[in-house]
Parts: C-alpha cells; sequence; structure tokens
C-alpha cells in the first residue's frame, strides 16, 4: 500500500480542474458536494457544466493556472497536457490527480458511497473497476442495514 487515506476539509478551498468532459464533471461534482471553490480550465466541454458553481475559464492550460490551489485535477483527454499539469503542480507541490496516470498522482481519489452522516471510501491501489464493485457492495450493506431498522 502507497497511500495514507484521509478526507479533507475542502470548504471553501480553492481546487483548479484543468479538463471539461465527463471524467472532469464526476470529479467537479463531488468537489462542489465538499464545498470546494473551483476553476475550470478548458476551451470547451460538457454543457452541465454552464450550470454549475464553477469560474470556467474557456482556454488552454497555463503553468500559472495552478497558482495558490489547494488542489489540481487534471481530466483531459490530452496526455500531454495532463502530463503538464502534473508536472507544473509537483514543481510548485500542490497536490495533483491526474485521471490518465496513477503513476503521476500525488494522492488518488476513490470510489465513496454516502448515506446520511456515513461515507465509505473505497480504493484498490488504482484499479477504479475493482474499486467500484467494492463500493457497490457496501451500499448494497448500507442499504440492507438501512432497511433492517
Amino acid at each position: 500500500m502507497c497511500c495514507y487515506p484521509v478526507f479533507l476539509d475542502l470548504r471553501n478551498r480553492p481546487v483548479l480542474v484543468v479538463g471539461a468532459g465527463k471524467v472532469a464533471l464526476r470529479k467537479v461534482n463531488g468537489l462542489l458536494e465538499a464545498g470546494a471553490r473551483i476553476t475550470l480550465i478548458s476551451p470547451e466541454g460538457e454543457r452541465e457544466f454552464e450550470k454549475l458553481p464553477v469560474q470556467w475559464r474557456r482556454r488552454r492550460f497555463r503553468a500559472s493556472d495552478v497558482g495558490r490551489h489547494a488542489l489540481v485535477f487534471t481530466a483531459t483527454n490530452d496526455r500531454a497536457v495532463n502530463h503538464a499539469v502534473a508536472q507544473v503542480a509537483a514543481r510548485r507541490r500542490i497536490p495533483v490527480n491526474v485521471a490518465d496516470s496513477a503513476e503521476e498522482c500525488t494522492f488518488l481519489t476513490p470510489a465513496r458511497v454516502r448515506q446520511g452522516r456515513i461515507q465509505v471510501a473505497v480504493s484498490a491501489g488504482g484499479s477504479p473497476r475493482q474499486a467500484v464493485a467494492v463500493r457497490n457492495q457496501i451500499a448494497r450493506w448500507l442499504s440492507d442495514a438501512k432497511e433492517a431498522r
């Protein structure tokens, strides 16, 4: 195991997301649930972003975008852009999650299930399919336990 599990308080913390596709949308929705202030960098993207409370800069990534963010996520369909974002964040010692390269991540995002105040996060060492399968089992268990009460 390479990682130390932790839940971060992101309320009102600045988070950068580079990319505006479906993967980025899933990340942004989770970050908004956590109360993060999101800056989104992408020249174009999913229409759903237009309805979300994010600051969308409709252009290509620049190294200066990383700035003073608490976390950085990159989820573009361009390997070179994702690598560049990871490099800049690493130089500035800002934790970065790279959607297409677990090796470049300094943190992983787990599969999560929430029910009321209970939140369970599952990581399978970079295997999203395995983590999702376990998450789904836990969700069923929590649902069954709730119904049994």
